[in-house]
């Protein structure tokens, strides 16, 4: 059914069951593959290095990010590739989402960013709207 998944983490806990349901998704469909999607945010890059020092340790604390997803989509003999981005989130995920030809988004309802505490978080909200294919949102 959905042979091209797109799953847009950011290393969030939303995003971890996010993943486990692309795998899950993938499992269905002979043949499917998962772009596990992880965007840099140019307005947030400039803290990152501040926290970090140097950018090395920016590059690590976003790979870390990035292995569990690799981890457990390897585990599971899911067909992926990662892919890192630069832009804005939202639009990022849906311009790569289209150009790819993804069949399905699927994206975890609230990101690192706490602030949004009862309410669809902001970038998820951007893709469920924009997105020209089916979007899975995952709590």
């Amino acid at each position: 059914m959905y042979k091209n998944i797109l799953l847009a983490t950011d290393g969030s806990e939303h995003s971890k069951r996010a993943l486990e349901n692309a795998i899950n998704i993938a499992k269905c469909t002979e043949g499917s593959k998962v772009d596990v999607v992880y965007v840099i945010d140019a307005s947030k890059a400039k803290s990152d290095v501040l926290n970090n020092w140097n950018s090395v340790d920016v590059n690590d604390s976003r790979m870390k990010q990035l292995k569990n997803a690799e981890k457990l989509a390897k585990e599971s003999g899911v067909s992926y590739e990662i892919k890192i981005l630069h832009g804005e989130p939202g639009p990022t995920i849906v311009d790569y989402a289209d150009k790819s030809g993804s069949d399905i988004v699927i994206i975890g309802s609230r990101g690192l960013n706490g602030l949004q505490e009862f309410m669809l978080g902001s970038v998820s909200h951007k893709v469920a709207k924009r997105a020209n294919c089916p979007v899975l949102i995952v709590k």
